[in-house]
């Protein structure tokens, strides 16, 4: 992925939702707060997530190297995700095509996507990218080789797939589908080549969805949600497209006691994958993604650096992330009838 710079008015919209949050008057405050505790005077009963297990599944992709297209360690891992997949969805696809890369090489690209309850009309969209970054670009050595991608690939997996194997233990209303897309192909753009030469796999999803017509109500994109120190600040195209939703994500990161992960403040637009889910099928998809109060350097430093390794993955990282997807997924209320 690649960052944009930060427009005006998505700071200014931000922090005038922010602000009005506080400044609300208190009187109301007040109301809406023993609304709430009404509403939710029974506890909700979400599973705790296992960093552990999290932290295996990021260190079994890394173990194959390189997931870069066209390699062994893209087959190898594809089916490695597949097969853990399968267990915990009722229905797993696999999209294996070529798509073309902004130098013109036509590449092999595999996504898959795990469904859950697949005739439920509410749904859920959990995505994050799996392959490896071709150039180590931002190294100050060995720049033209691939980089290992721990946390820039490997980290959303491993959330992923430990959300889905908590979901399967202890189930979710019949009438809520969850849909995990592990898309391919995300990090073989280049600036010169044009923003459209990053996500290629997400964009062939977004154009050929694993079912015809597939809508979600809306996503929830992972990107690099491992690392130590992490930060997940409002990602500025979120904001645009998908406001309410990011509002929603963050207030469940607080009551899921991770508020320190997600700070209420403006961040840069980054070029990522819940940009062609947006712009090309509608559905409303917010970037949980890792970034610096640097605007002009908003990313961490072992980005696209052969530093991406195992040794920057925090257990306590995944947690964070992985509790607040869970508390998402068990806040929905269910619908009539359920």
């Amino acid at each position: 992925m690649r960052n944009n710079k930060l427009s005006c008015f998505t700071l200014f919209a931000v922090v005038v939702i922010v602000a009005f949050s506080a400044c609300n008057n208190p009187a109301e405050q007040k109301k809406e707060e023993a609304s709430k505790d009404t509403v939710q005077a029974k506890p909700l009963n979400v599973p705790s997530f296992n960093a552990d297990s999290a932290y295996s599944y990021v260190g079994a992709q890394v173990a194959f190297g390189p997931r870069t297209p066209g390699s062994a360690a893209q087959i190898k891992c594809a089916k490695w995700m597949e097969d853990k997949l399968k267990p915990f969805c009722d229905t797993v696809y696999r999209q294996q095509v070529q798509v073309t890369g902004g130098d013109g090489k036509s590449l092999p690209c595999i996504n898959l996507i795990g469904v859950i309850n697949p005739r439920a009309t509410r749904r859920i969209l959990f995505l994050t990218h799996w392959d490896s970054r071709p150039w180590a670009d931002q190294d100050t050595k060995g720049q033209d080789k691939p980089v290992l991608a721990a946390d820039d690939g490997g980290s959303g997996v491993g959330v992923l797939l430990e959300m889905a194997s908590e979901i399967k233990s202890h189930g979710v209303p019949a009438n809520l589908g969850i849909d995990i897309l592990f898309t391919d192909v995300e990090d073989y753009g280049k600036s010169e080549w044009g923003e459209d030469s990053y996500c290629l796999g997400t964009q062939y999803w977004a154009h050929h969805p694993h079912v015809p017509g597939y809508s979600a109500n809306y996503g929830i994109l992972l990107d690099m949600v491992g690392a130590k120190g992490a930060q997940f600040p409002m990602e500025g195209i979120s904001s645009q497209y998908a406001g309410d939703i990011q509002q929603k994500v963050w207030k469940a990161a607080g009551d899921a006691g991770f508020s320190s992960y997600f700070p209420y403040v403006a961040a840069v637009e980054i070029t990522d994958d819940h940009v062609p889910v947006n712009k090309i099928t509608g559905i409303k998809t917010v970037d949980i993604i890792n970034l610096t109060p640097d605007m002009e350097h908003p990313f961490a430093r072992h980005w696209h650096t052969h530093a991406d390794v195992m040794d920057i993955i925090d257990k306590n990282t995944l947690k964070a992330v992985g509790q607040t997807l869970l508390q998402v997924v068990y806040s929905e209320q269910p619908a009539s009838g359920a």
